[in-house]
């Protein structure tokens, strides 16, 4: 029985990782900024509410971990924000600076505090949430995109530095996912394109080979897999989860 850390674990993409790894046995320990969420969750998981950008946060939540659990075998990154959908131009340096922050630096601060207590179990497995927008870009989503493409070196960089110590580190890209972040995107866009939230709806679904949206519980499926013994050789891997994107920008 592995025990698990999910950050922004309380809805979404975070939450499904969490069920997925509670229903195959093994012990969930959730983060997330807003406490509301993490009152919802089942009362067998254990739950702390921190920013993930937040380094003395995040240090003491592992002190916790630390002392509860005595260490940590997975690490699912998972924290992110969408950021603004807008023009280059008309982006502006605060939200800039707050998407990448979250996306990246939370990645970071997660691994970094990981890294020992998996160092000195001479084991682990460090599951980056990126984007497909992390692979091929999109227009009016700097921010997001250039910090979705970081992480993907930050594990790169993770699997060759902690390989060694028999650590495996690798990337989930999820395409579009069913849910509530992803209606703002939609809306944001469409307002941004002159287009109605249907029509860019349509243009992402058509833009891959199966024609569909994900659901989170797909994500979470392919996380549970790479934090098993299944996936033990696994490491340094970007793997999208997204029905096959064909064209990330299609002209619907």
């Amino acid at each position: 029985m592995s025990r698990v850390l999910i950050t922004a674990g309380g809805s979404g993409i975070g939450r499904a990782m969490a069920e997925g790894f509670a229903a195959a046995g093994h012990q969930v320990w959730v983060t997330d900024v807003s406490a509301v969420a993490l009152a919802d969750l089942p009362e067998c998981w254990r739950t702390t509410a921190v920013n993930a950008t937040d380094e003395a946060g995040v240090k003491a939540l592992f002190a916790e971990i630390a002392g509860t659990w005595g260490g940590l075998d997975v690490l699912c990154a998972n924290a992110g924000i969408a950021g603004p959908t807008a023009r280059i131009e008309d982006i502006a340096l605060e939200d800039w600076r707050k998407c990448v922050s979250v996306n990246l630096e939370g990645c970071f601060l997660a691994a970094k505090y990981a890294a020992p207590m998996m160092k000195a179990a001479k084991g682990g497995s460090i599951v980056v949430t990126s984007s497909t927008a992390g692979q091929y870009g999109y227009p009016n989503r700097a921010p997001y995109c250039s910090a979705k493409w970081a992480v993907i070196g930050l594990m790169k960089t993770l699997a060759m530095e902690l390989g060694p110590f028999g650590i495996r580190a690798n990337v989930i890209c999820p395409g579009a996912v069913e849910g509530p972040r992803m209606e703002g995107v939609l809306e944001r866009e469409a307002a941004a394109k002159g287009m109605t939230r249907d029509e860019v709806y349509a243009g992402y679904a058509s833009g891959t080979s199966m024609g569909r949206f994900v659901e989170a519980r797909d994500i979470a499926n392919m996380a549970v897999f790479l934090g098993s013994d299944a996936a033990r050789l696994v490491s340094g891997q970007v793997i999208a989860v997204d029905g096959h994107t064909e064209n990330p920008d299609p002209k619907v």
